[in-house]
């Protein structure tokens, strides 16, 4: 299989993790007889001190030439403690979004035994946790007009979807529970919201094209209680972009860290994918940052977009053992790990890699 692979490595510790996505990809690539080609380009606030635009014209240009992106992260310290600046690292990702129709964010909460202590949540409540979320990408308040009075005393910013953006996500969601456990839940405000009213009766239009799968509507507030209360209950989760974002930082609770969760922006052309971690700027640098959430999207990469199962299966297989032998990044060690076994970024990438090839 011959595929080319941009890689954005933006902001933070994105160029550090992004190095240890894009080696594995060259190792798998080696080790099934593939022909992977890269090339990189700028986004976030890399870019905007290189050309003063988040999402440079050639970034763009080379993201709709790839069959698939790797990225990283995008934000920076300066611009959250500076909320009047114009300019932001998150713009980029947002264009992006829109300009590739991404409108499907998939995030796995994919939970290893072996982590179970690495959780806030007590071990027995966590145990069997496997939920995948659908979280829609390119409407809600994110997209909306945006206001602010003359006298800056008042903002507003508007929550809007159209019906056919909820059509879609919610048929990718529907088709995904087919081949899961059949389950879905929809997350929403229906009992405030216009827009969530909108989105759960649409919902039940098309969840009467899958007589299959059991639907469930579930309104945010108690969605997130529920979601530490007892994950299990969740197979497929489908939610809105404002709700989505929320309830799958929450969720990375069960998976012990953010630097273990991995995601899909899909459409119908390209795929971008990521970890959900963030540009964690006080430890970039540092060689603290966990890699494996972006080794992780790699291996949603090689499945979604290219249809490599087998190439997958070995990644997260590799993790697993990496785990069960005791090594550790800091943020997912506890009490019961040996210090010499909690490694740096570098160290963590070095011995996945090393896994791989055995």
């Amino acid at each position: 299989m011959k595929k080319h692979i941009l890689v954005i490595p933006g902001d933070g510790i994105g160029p550090e993790v992004t190095t240890w996505g894009k080696a594995v990809l060259e190792q798998i690539a080696t080790n099934f007889n593939h022909e992977f080609t890269f090339d990189e380009a700028l986004m976030g606030h890399a870019a905007i001190e290189a050309t003063g635009n988040p999402l440079p014209d050639e970034t763009l240009e080379k993201a709709r030439k790839s069959d698939a992106i790797l990225f990283g992260a995008v934000g920076h310290a300066l611009y959250d403690n500076d909320p009047s600046l114009k300019v932001r690292p998150e713009q980029g990702l947002l264009k992006i979004r829109k300009e590739l129709g991404l409108y499907a964010n998939l995030r796995p909460i994919l939970l290893f035994d072996e982590l179970l202590n690495a959780s806030s949540i007590k071990a027995h409540i966590l145990k069997g946790t496997d939920i995948l979320f659908f979280r829609e990408l390119t409407g809600d308040v994110y997209f909306g007009e945006k206001k602010r009075s003359e006298d800056r005393h008042t903002a507003s910013d508007l929550m809007i979807y159209n019906k056919y953006e909820v059509e879609r996500i919610a048929h990718k969601a529907y088709e995904a529970a087919l081949q899961r456990g059949r389950k879905l839940c929809s997350v929403d405000k229906a009992n405030v919201l216009e827009s969530s009213r909108l989105w759960r009766e649409t919902v039940q239009e098309i969840a009467k094209l899958y007589p299959e799968v059991e639907t469930q509507h579930m309104f945010v507030d108690n969605a997130a209680m529920q979601l530490i209360k007892d994950p299990k209950q969740f197979d497929v989760v489908l939610t809105a972009n404002l709700f989505g974002d929320i309830l799958t930082d929450e969720a990375s609770q069960i998976a012990g860290s953010m630097g273990m969760l991995a995601s899909a922006s899909v459409g119908d052309g390209t795929g971008f994918f990521e970890p959900i971690h963030g540009s964690a700027h006080d430890i970039a640098g540092k060689n603290l940052a966990n890699p494996l959430a972006s080794i992780l999207s790699v291996a949603l990469m090689l499945e979604i977009s290219f249809g490599l199962k087998e190439e997958a299966e070995l990644i997260i297989s590799t993790i697993d053992r990496v785990l069960k032998e005791g090594f550790r990044t800091g943020d997912i060690a506890d009490d019961t790990i040996s210090p010499y076994k909690v490694l740096g970024t570098e160290e963590m990438g070095k011995l996945v890699l090393k896994f791989i090839t055995q």
